[in-house]
């Protein structure tokens, strides 16, 4: 794997491990729930994860939105004290560790354990996504003249337009042919704290698609993979000025 800094104030405020996969149909909730009896004195706390669905309906009357409807398709485990939390579903496996983040091998490595105890309990049949999603928020002083003084893709006004910028949301999906896998990468800005900080959030979301037989240990290859994707991105996103705010 390619080296690369590990800053002692690092901007990740969430970083997630993800897992799809098919169940048997036997298991339902009541089986999930047993998953907690092997890491409750880790993970204490326990609380129902609930889907939304939402959906339309068009007519020759027009389009009707239908009623939301709530579905609890797993379960969240929390520590508290060690700000993380693994999330059992129907149709698959979570891992997130939030601030402090920490190294990328043992944030993999629990994760890995926690996968192994979630197939114990589930049984999956096969996985069918691989996901790594890391949520940086990037305090910048205050003034800023131009976001690509931090940032190397960055809202770009018409020049006819008044050039004052309140808010942006930029979102673009990347192919990466070679591993193959995808990155949805988020970009958009909160409001200013005191007049002095802007936080400014880089979201990396990278992800493969593709079905692995359980028991393949292959998918931690994979994993590998998608965090050097994920470093590349990172790096590439952001300049040398923005590296001095994480030292």
């Amino acid at each position: 794997m390619s080296e690369y800094i590990v800053f002692p104030n690092a901007p990740i405020t969430e970083a997630l491990l993800d897992i799809r996969a098919v169940l048997p149909q036997d298991v339902d909730l009541k089986k999930l729930l047993t998953f907690h009896d092997s890491i409750k004195e880790i993970f204490p706390e326990k609380q129902e994860r609930v889907s939304f669905e939402a959906g339309f309906q068009i007519s020759s009357e027009g389009t009707t939105v239908l009623p939301t409807s709530k579905n609890p398709d797993g379960y969240f485990f929390r520590s508290s004290i060690e700000n993380k939390i693994v999330q059992v579903r129907l149709d698959g496996f979570t891992f997130n560790k939030l601030k402090p983040y920490g190294k990328w091998q043992v944030f993999r490595d629990e994760a890995h354990e926690l996968w192994k105890l979630y197939c114990q309990t589930a049984n999956p049949v096969k996985i069918t996504r691989l996901g790594l999603r890391y949520i940086n928020r990037i305090e910048i002083p205050l003034p800023i003249s131009d976001f690509k003084e931090y940032l190397l893709t960055t809202p770009e006004i018409a020049p006819k337009l008044p050039q004052a910028l309140e808010h942006f949301f930029i979102q673009l999906v990347i192919p990466n042919p070679d591993i193959p896998a995808k990155t949805i990468i988020t970009q958009t800005m909160q409001p200013p704290v005191n007049n002095q900080i802007l936080p400014l959030i880089l979201d990396i979301d990278v992800f493969h698609e593709a079905e692995y037989p359980v028991d393949k240990f292959e998918i931690w290859d994979v994993f590998e993979k998608l965090c050097i994707f994920k470093n590349e991105i990172f790096f590439s996103s952001i300049t040398d000025k923005t590296k001095e705010l994480f030292k």
